[in-house]
């Protein structure tokens, strides 16, 4: 990283962190589809944010200055940085009173730099990234094509993240414009003297808009005429790697800011996502679907926040509802995407019961998915476990896990897999014996690891969606 950048100072203030940055590498297009769905929910939002950018060149910011027009009428200021060119003053957006340019000095690192910082009481977003330099590129060398150009970085939606980053960014610009700088810091103290007293935006709706925008560049990918058209074969399957990884790191960012904001525990969801992946090689499940069982467990929590949205039988017939369950967009996004139809499947039944009582389908016995089974059982148990630690201190880990277990084991039979459930018993028998389920948040920044495919998945899933 390039000393003095914003991303090296976030960087530097976070190596000894509990929660180190996930960092990742980006090809343009991934950056151009991230930050036109961060930046078109400003539109949407229930507060006006503030917003800082930097687009290295004036060139770049010149070709979103139309669309920055439209942002900066929603927004309580805009602040773009970039190395001016012609143009750069004299569009009209850069005429409000609103926006505001920094000429940055073409050797300022953060000249070298990509980012989109968002921060409202409300919504947070943000992608922050460092093109890579001549020598990080190899042997194949600079990409001739503007496609091929890639970044280091990572994006989130995390609040106190994105509020440290427009600090370290109204600083930088203090350097070119200290009255800037000092109306930036007043606009910051007023915002976040908010955070708290309004409904935060609903989260859910933005992952579903950057899904669709990852979604409407892999499709000018696959346009015979397109950019892929132009590219190398394995050109081609980077490209679209990198959007689908995107695509899937933005339901794990979701869960991510939904843990950190449980001050009860926020390793909840990588819990429950251990605990399913034990129990899954305890069954002996094959990799590939082991895999889609973690993948389900870190996003599993995107259920629990909609079941009261889902209909009852006296509102809507459960023959009618149960192929499209009604969702949150989140996952109705989830099912948008053909990686992620399986994972949509897992967590969509994970709120059906062994006996056929449960929703959204009213599945029963066998007919549920068997990740759906064991995603339920699981996480109704560590919910168990934390709840009764809270509420009986005095009680030993081993005391919590066994009275835990009971209660499940009362449900055996009408709520969950009477197989599954004794599965369960071993495993807290050998952590109450001193088995060690290491707990760890996923590496976000490569999403790709989590997704596996196996042939007769797709016939798999087909007889599942049959049955409900």
């Amino acid at each position: 990283m390039l000393e003095g950048s914003i991303l090296q100072q976030l960087e530097a203030a976070h190596q000894d962190s509990k929660r180190p940055l996930n960092f990742g590498v980006y090809y343009k297009n991934t950056l151009v589809a991230l930050c036109h769905a961060l930046e078109d929910f400003i539109l949407k939002s229930n507060s006006s944010p503030l917003m800082i950018a930097a687009f290295q060149r004036g060139k770049w910011y010149l070709e979103e200055a139309d669309r920055y027009g439209e942002i900066a009428e929603k927004t309580t200021h805009v602040a773009i940085m970039a190395a001016a060119e012609s143009g750069f003053a004299e569009h009209p957006t850069s005429q409000r009173e609103n926006v505001d340019l920094v000429s940055l000095d073409p050797v300022d690192p953060v000249a070298q730099e990509w980012h989109l910082i968002v921060f409202s009481p409300t919504y947070t977003a943000m992608v922050l990234c460092q093109e890579l330099s001549d020598g990080d590129y190899g042997m194949a060398g600079v990409p001739s094509e503007d496609i091929k150009r890639k970044f280091y970085g990572f994006w989130t939606f995390e609040p106190d993240l994105v509020q440290e980053t427009v600090e370290i960014a109204i600083a930088h610009i203090g350097r070119y414009n200290p009255e800037l700088q000092q109306s930036l810091t007043a606009q910051m103290q007023q915002l976040t003297a908010k955070v708290g007293t309004e409904p935060r935006d609903d989260l859910g709706v933005v992952v579903h808009q950057v899904v669709d925008y990852l979604q409407n560049s892999e499709q000018i990918l696959a346009e015979p005429h397109g950019t892929k058209a132009e590219a190398s074969a394995i050109y081609e399957q980077a490209l679209g790697d990198n959007l689908v990884s995107n695509e899937i790191q933005a339901f794990l960012r979701m869960a991510q800011l939904m843990d950190q904001a449980n001050t009860d525990n926020s390793l909840s969801t990588a819990e429950v996502a251990t605990m399913a992946e034990t129990m899954g090689q305890l069954l002996d499940l094959p990799a590939w679907q082991l895999k889609r069982l973690r993948l389900a467990a870190l996003i599993h929590a995107l259920v629990p926040s909609m079941r009261s949205e889902i209909p009852s039988e006296s509102e809507e017939s459960t023959e009618e509802m149960a192929p499209c369950c009604q969702l949150l967009p989140s996952v109705q996004a989830l099912r948008a995407m053909p990686q992620m139809t399986a994972i949509a499947q897992i967590i969509t039944h994970q709120t059906e019961w062994w006996d056929g009582s449960g929703t959204p389908g009213a599945l029963a016995y066998d007919a549920i998915p068997l990740e759906s089974r064991i995603l339920a059982l699981v996480a109704d148990f560590q919910r168990r476990v934390n709840q009764i630690r809270k509420a009986e201190q005095s009680l030993s880990r081993e005391e919590a896990l066994s009275q835990s277990l009971a209660e499940c084991q009362s449900q055996s039979g009408q709520a969950f897999d009477p197989k599954l459930v004794d599965t369960l018993a071993l495993m807290v028998m050998g952590m109450q014996q001193g088995m060690d389920l290491q707990t760890n948040q996923p590496k976000i920044a490569a999403g790709m690891w989590l997704l596996d495919s196996h042939p007769h998945e797709k016939a798999q899933l087909n007889a599942v969606t049959k049955k409900t």
